[in-house]
């Protein structure tokens, strides 16, 4: 879709744009995943690249101890890259094609980084010992898909409610030659182009049997801004939905250059279980 399809409109406002990355790692003991049984969990990198603000705030890292771990680092996103680490809490995305309404999908930013390499940290596999089972090896991720996302703050022409959008669309892999079958990008439901209504889930506020939340360790401290709900309900046809459409570029993969090939890239590059 071309560059002008990129604007705000009365019903639509562009707020973040970036970079998506698409990862998934196998289970313990396994060198090679061969369908969606064999995967063990499944991430998301964004890196945003412009939004309604240059600048955001992340935590320090480490944590400022005399602010009690909450100190604060302004980031330029225009200027350095900002990276967010998300662990979904399912193998796959929402089915964007099902009519059926499910449990909404879950997931958490792990951790937000201006280091390219605690990012390779992350995804790199692990040796580690079990009182019950031994040696276990845990296999390092491998890359699922790349392209370019938007945030999109919507409001329904019907009942003229705000909702928040994540929409993107796959640059790689490609959706001609080798990379055709798209093996496992069809099984962890990575189309190659969909929009995700998203909602912030209240740390403050217990949730149903089926989702009760993070364990309290790891629960946010959402500044009060931040305390909004969301839709959560998936599309496949971004254009048709919300009218605006995304410039993607193919000549090259960012993820290679950012990250290496120190990652897997045979399901990125051609669409292959690996």
């Amino acid at each position: 879709m071309e560059k002008e399809d990129e604007v705000n409109t009365p019903d639509v406002e562009i707020q973040e744009k970036g970079e998506i990355y698409f990862f998934y790692r196998p289970k313990v003991e396994k060198e090679e995943a061969h369908s969606y049984d064999d995967v063990q969990r499944m991430y998301i990198v964004l890196r945003p690249e412009s939004g309604e603000k240059s600048i955001e705030v992340k935590q320090e890292d480490p944590p400022d101890t005399s602010q009690g771990g909450q100190g604060a680092e302004k980031v330029n996103i225009e200027k350095e890259p900002l990276l967010r680490f998300i662990v979904m809490g399912q193998k796959s995305l929402p089915d964007p094609t099902s009519k059926k309404k499910g449990r909404p999908h879950w997931g958490f930013v792990e951790f937000v980084t201006t280091n390219i390499q605690d990012i390779k940290d992350a995804l790199k596999g692990e040796e580690y010992e079990t009182k019950t089972r031994g040696h276990r090896h845990n296999p390092p991720a491998r890359a699922l898909g790349e392209g370019v996302y938007r945030i999109l703050r919507h409001q329904h022409k019907k009942d003229k409610k705000m909702h928040t959008h994540l929409i993107y669309k796959l640059e790689f892999p490609s959706a001609e030659g080798d990379a055709a079958e798209h093996q496992p990008q069809e099984a962890l439901n990575v189309e190659r182009e969909a929009s995700f209504l998203i909602q912030i889930k209240n740390p403050t506020k217990k949730g149903r049997n089926e989702f009760r939340g993070l364990k309290r360790k790891r629960k946010p401290v959402f500044p009060k801004h931040l305390q909004e709900r969301f839709g959560k309900l998936p599309s496949d046809n971004i254009h048709e939905e919300l009218g605006v459409g995304i410039h993607k570029e193919t000549s090259c993969s960012d993820l290679i250059n950012t990250f290496g090939a120190e990652t897997s890239t045979d399901a990125l590059l051609k669409g292959i279980w690996v």
